[in-house]
């Protein structure tokens, strides 16, 4: 209403005197009128982005502010070392503008749940020393699995046998037929020729599509890997250890309560507490094919990162060797000393995630994640708990039965089809209505599709957001943000939704299969602007965010 009002005053001639006028302003009101008209029916027949009045977007040109910078950082603290008001100040201005590069490393944790954004120096060097110590604790568990395996697997080849009938070999725990029953209750069985035995219908729709290796393959060949959790085969061909791809659909699945509350409720208890009370839930052998895929992820992870972090790209010879072998990294010879030493700190990360929440355990494309991360936080504990704290949104993506996947892909569904029917009924007409040609924007969050810069600063957004609504800011203290774009846990579906709509006329006078939007969408890798993209999302959210 208030955009009518407005459209109407503006519209309006102003008053004056019948006795005052004249041809020539009688002439100036009819050619004001006549391009309003044109102006206004121009504007109808573009139906992506509408007027927004006072409804400004915190990321359009003219209010775009500077990323939050060193000077700025230390005056968001009091003298006890907490963040003032709260920390509202400090999400408004990263939402704004994210984070200058020299300070990441000391901002990202408060940004992503590690710290508590009313805690005060105290309590997170508290926080610090505890977390430290539940991801070494993490870390020895993952080494006493792998000599475990490595035993048991030997033994297997010398005895021939399936099982050892020592009982020192701990491996018979887990070959043992009780404990074998009971977590292929748990788990998405294989039959031999590796199809999953579920219903149909309860197959996951990505599996049926051809297409679903090649979606989330890049056009270079730094991004040849598959991020499918399924097609461990694709990975395969390019390591010598491999075994049959049923393996990794072997994973089996914990209770969705165990693996959820954790994240809920991360407090409750120690990190290898929860590794130990979840062992029954996965074997050796899931840990063994975990590992071999986030090897082969690591090694193939590219240098991008390293302008952003000299001292790891500075990395001695000897540093990144003796890394590498720590975590029995392979196949690595081709490889600089900085992006050794970048896979191994990946494998040992992702090797403790896998143990901390085995629901999930390891899937194709979670490297593409950490690897930003890893990047910035120089300490592997503190990465480990930011990926961990980034994963309590984005660990949907990698869920067997895909629920999160498809309930975000309807989202993006959802908003095109309120935003642009005409776009929506062309994309059902190609039985593209499901936007799966943005599968991969999706599971890696525009990891693929933005620089790395862009990404980092697309992510910092995102997890503003998220921080405002986890810390009830969104609710109460921020609300003149209800005037414009109110923080949502899906701001990045409202993004995804703008790329799109910003090639409607493409797609719908050039593209007629869902296949060339697909190769669309997989070759906007550095033709984006992160910020323009924010500032039609932004749009979206304002008209939108009630409805969906």
């Amino acid at each position: 209403m208030r955009a009518l009002r407005r459209s109407h005053t503006s519209s309006s001639s102003p008053p004056s005197s019948s006795n005052s006028s004249s041809p020539s302003s009688s002439s100036w009101i009819h050619l004001r009128s006549v391009l309003l008209v044109v102006a206004s029916s121009s504007s109808s027949s573009s139906p992506v982005y509408s007027d927004r009045g006072s409804l400004k977007s915190p990321w359009s040109r003219r209010r775009r502010k500077h990323a939050l910078l060193p000077k700025q950082w230390k005056t968001f603290f009091t003298p006890d070392g907490k963040l003032s008001e709260g920390g509202v100040k400090f999400l408004k201005k990263v939402r704004s503008g994210g984070v200058d590069p020299s300070i990441r490393a000391e901002v990202w944790p408060f940004l992503l749940g590690v710290y508590d954004l009313k805690s005060s120096k105290e309590e997170r060097d508290s926080v610090k020393a505890e977390k430290r110590k539940e991801y070494e604790n993490l870390r020895k568990e993952c080494r006493k699995i792998i000599h475990r395996y490595e035993k048991s697997s030997k033994l297997k080849e010398t005895t021939g046998k399936s099982s050892n009938e020592d009982s020192g070999d701990l491996s018979q725990v887990f070959d043992s037929p009780g404990l074998e029953d009971e977590a292929s209750s748990r788990r998405s069985v294989s039959s031999e020729g590796g199809s999953p035995v579920t219903e149909d219908l309860d197959r996951p729709v990505y599996d049926q599509s051809p297409e679903c290796s090649g979606l989330l393959e890049g056009e270079d060949e730094r991004d040849k890997s598959v991020l499918t959790c399924e097609d461990a085969s694709a990975g395969d061909t390019e390591s010598t250890d491999s075994d049959s791809s049923e393996d990794l659909e072997n994973i089996p699945l914990l209770s969705a309560e165990g693996a959820e509350a954790r994240h809920e409720n991360p407090k409750e208890s120690s990190s290898l507490s929860k590794a130990d009370g979840n062992s029954k839930f996965y074997t050796d052998e899931d840990f063994a094919t975990w590992q071999r895929i986030i090897r082969l992820d690591a090694v193939r992870a590219n240098s991008e990162w390293t302008i952003y972090s000299p001292s790891q790209a500075a990395v001695s010879e000897m540093k990144a060797q003796r890394s590498a072998q720590i975590v029995g990294l392979k196949d690595y010879d081709h490889l600089e000393p900085s992006r050794i030493y970048h896979a191994a700190r990946l494998v040992a990360i992702l090797e403790a995630y896998a143990l901390y929440d085995p629901e999930i355990g390891y899937c194709q494309g979670m490297s593409d994640l950490l690897s930003p991360i890893a990047s910035v936080m120089e300490e592997d504990h503190e990465a480990f708990w930011c990926f961990a704290g980034f994963m309590k949104k984005a660990r949907h993506n990698f869920r067997l039965d895909e629920v999160g996947i498809r309930r975000q892909l309807s989202i993006v569904s959802k908003i095109i089809k309120c935003k642009d029917n005409h776009l929506y009924r062309h994309l059902e007409q190609l039985e593209a209505e499901d936007c799966f040609f943005v599968y991969r924007m999706v599971v890696v969050l525009f990891r693929r599709e933005l620089t790395f810069e862009q990404t980092l600063c697309l992510w910092e957004v995102i997890w503003a957001d998220q921080a405002a609504i986890r810390a009830g800011i969104a609710k109460s203290a921020w609300g003149r943000m209800r005037l414009r774009a109110p923080p949502t846990d899906d701001l990045l579906l409202y993004a995804i939704a703008a790329c799109v709509l910003q090639r409607r006329k493409l797609i719908i006078e050039k593209y007629s299969s869902m296949d060339e939007i697909m190769r669309e969408c997989n070759s906007m890798a550095g033709h984006l602007d992160v910020w323009k993209l924010l500032d039609d999302a932004h749009d979206l959210v304002v008209t939108l965010h009630d409805k969906i």
